[in-house]
């Protein structure tokens, strides 16, 4: 049975592995690892990571941050070996709860124009394009082609309207 956690500065290592791991499927136009530890341990200052097991293994994970009435998600990331069991979805629907007790009305994340199959899976989660973009990489990757992020957004409650 698949459990989701809180992850901390101790899991950065498999945080690290599971990201970079998941990511390899942009080895078409990118070199390098997708994060470092350093990184991670960045991102867990501002944010929290949703580490999901399963047996005691872990399989997945998902970054998320708090920005005012704005949840941020980000490197939504499952092991190869249990992809397309449903992982990545109840990790986006953890972090959706999480956004939502603090008060979030939306959540917003960004996917990388190249990787054709992220906006069917966002679709059926109620996730659109905004109409934005962001210059991708956000910092020193190395590319092979021309890339951007597509900005997506989902709304997670209605505002709550005063008579």
């Amino acid at each position: 049975m698949l459990q989701i956690q809180k992850a901390d500065l101790s899991n950065s290592a498999i945080l690290e592995l599971l990201i970079n791991e998941a990511y390899r499927v942009e080895e078409f136009f990118v070199s390098g690892n997708r994060i470092s530890q350093a990184e991670i341990a960045d991102l867990l200052r501002k944010g929290n990571f949703l580490l999901a097991l399963n047996d005691s293994s872990s399989v997945g994970c998902v970054y998320l941050e708090i920005k005012k009435d704005h949840g941020y998600l980000g490197l939504l990331s499952v092991s190869p070996k249990v992809q397309g069991q449903g992982v990545g979805k109840q990790l986006v629907t953890a972090a959706e709860n999480l956004a939502r007790e603090a008060g979030c009305l939306y959540m917003d994340l960004n996917i990388v124009n190249l990787r054709e199959e992220l906006p069917l899976f966002y679709h059926k989660l109620g996730y659109r394009e905004t109409g934005e973009t962001a210059p991708f990489p956000p910092r020193q990757l190395v590319t092979t082609e021309p890339c951007y992020f597509v900005m997506m957004s989902k709304v997670l409650r209605e505002e709550e309207r005063q008579p």
